[in-house]
């Protein structure tokens, strides 16, 4: 058996880390332009270059995203950055915009490409004419059942990659005009306002104070808001299917989501290679998935027909867990320095998260300051010394039970 390779987003250096640390086999991320999350911390040349040497000393691999649709007047920049990164080792490029496909052809031929989702490829002819064109792999569009990307795969030999895991955009595939039209912020070139997300009325122009909700009930659908994908449970079929990578959304969610969500699509990839008639859908899995900040979770367009359910009735997000902290660094008396992100207090229990499927439920106690007096309420931001589990080590997260949903 092939095992697919598992792809997490790498949204700023801390992400990045994290990704490698729990699991990842490749991380994807952007540079200061031309990619398709211009909110995210994403990353100059300098720290483009710490960030390829850092995941080639894992023995994994990075991709830039390149994504963007490109204006005329971007040309001369984006030529002028193409040059900047012909020495470097990044991977491949993940483009979009098939001038920008021409233009790294041009500049830096070598240089493996991967064609983003945004290209909209949905059949084995269009992913055949991409691969004569220079493209490595192709990252399907989100609409394909399962049968379609099994019928595409036995028709190219081009690497094929699918989302397994993350937001959907009610548009297709993501090309999403909303945020233009109502925000003049181009989705289609890195600065999404995600007005998808937000609460709509209709109003009939003869009422025009009279707004009505659109929502889903038994009566009706709930239009623009849609669930997030989850197909952990699937991963056999899209093993079986041909599928070279899995790829995980969310370069602008937390270190933890990214942490939390690669470690458990890694344990699950891991338990199927090594044991595939054996394999079964781990109800841990799922909580641990449930755990991080989501929409309703679905299986999107994989099976099609009546069960293509991508649209959420509740748009709200919901956590069974809130990120207090991170392991900083290690003593030998067993106690460690955690950043906090969250506020948190001693006595109350926490959990501490690692790779591997790590977990060790613990009470904080005697809580220590950097001035090295005892504090019982940590802030957000503070650093503090304090015993913690055996076993824990740099780059753990804290977590605390806390069911929430959240507007």
């Amino acid at each position: 058996m092939k095992k697919p390779e598992l792809l997490a987003p790498a949204g700023d250096p801390e992400k990045l880390a994290a990704a490698l640390r729990f699991g990842a086999d490749a991380v994807y991320l952007g540079g200061q332009n031309f990619g398709l999350r211009a909110a995210a911390g994403n990353f100059d040349s300098t720290a483009l270059g710490a960030a390829v040497a850092l995941t080639h000393s894992y023995g994994k691999q990075l991709y830039l995203t390149l994504n963007a649709y490109a204006r005329p007047a971007e040309f001369p920049d984006l030529a002028a950055w193409l040059e900047e990164l012909r020495p470097s080792s990044i991977d491949a490029y993940i483009v979009a915009d098939p001038g920008v496909l021409a233009l790294v052809r041009q500049i830096d031929p070598q240089r493996p490409l991967h064609l983003s989702t945004q290209a909209n490829t949905t059949n084995a002819t269009a992913a055949n004419l991409w691969q004569g064109h220079g493209v490595t792999r192709v990252n399907l569009a989100r609409e394909l059942t399962l049968a379609e990307i099994t019928a595409i795969r036995a028709e190219t030999t081009v690497g094929l990659e699918v989302f397994v895991h993350g937001a959907m955009c009610m548009s297709y595939s993501g090309r999403c005009l909303l945020s233009a039209a109502l925000n003049q912020r181009s989705a289609n070139q890195g600065a999404c306002t995600q007005p998808c997300r937000w609460k709509y009325a209709l109003v009939e122009e003869k009422r025009p104070n009279e707004f009505m909700a659109i929502e889903e009930d038994e009566r009706g659908s709930y239009v623009m808001n849609s669930r997030d994908l989850c197909l952990a449970e699937h991963l056999p079929a899209l093993i079986n299917a041909g599928i070279d990578s899995l790829k995980i959304e969310g370069r602008m969610k937390s270190v933890y989501y990214v942490a939390a969500v690669t470690r458990v699509y890694r344990a699950a990839l891991d338990a199927y290679a090594a044991d595939p008639a054996g394999w079964h859908y781990d109800p841990l899995w799922r909580d641990e998935l449930d755990k991080v900040s989501h929409r309703p979770y679905d299986s999107g367009f994989l099976f099609g027909g009546s069960d293509a359910r991508i649209h959420a009735g509740d748009s709200r997000y919901r956590r069974a867990c809130d990120f207090v902290g991170s392991v900083e660094e290690v003593l030998a008396d067993g106690s460690g320095w955690v950043g906090a992100r969250n506020r948190f207090f001693s006595g109350e229990e926490l959990e501490l998260l690692g790779p591997q499927m790590r977990q060790d439920q613990f009470v904080v106690r005697e809580v220590m300051n950097s001035s090295n007096e005892v504090v019982s309420t940590i802030q957000p931001n503070a650093k503090v010394r304090m015993p913690l589990p055996q076993g824990a080590a740099p780059g753990d997260l804290l977590r605390r039970n806390k069911e929430e949903l959240v507007d």
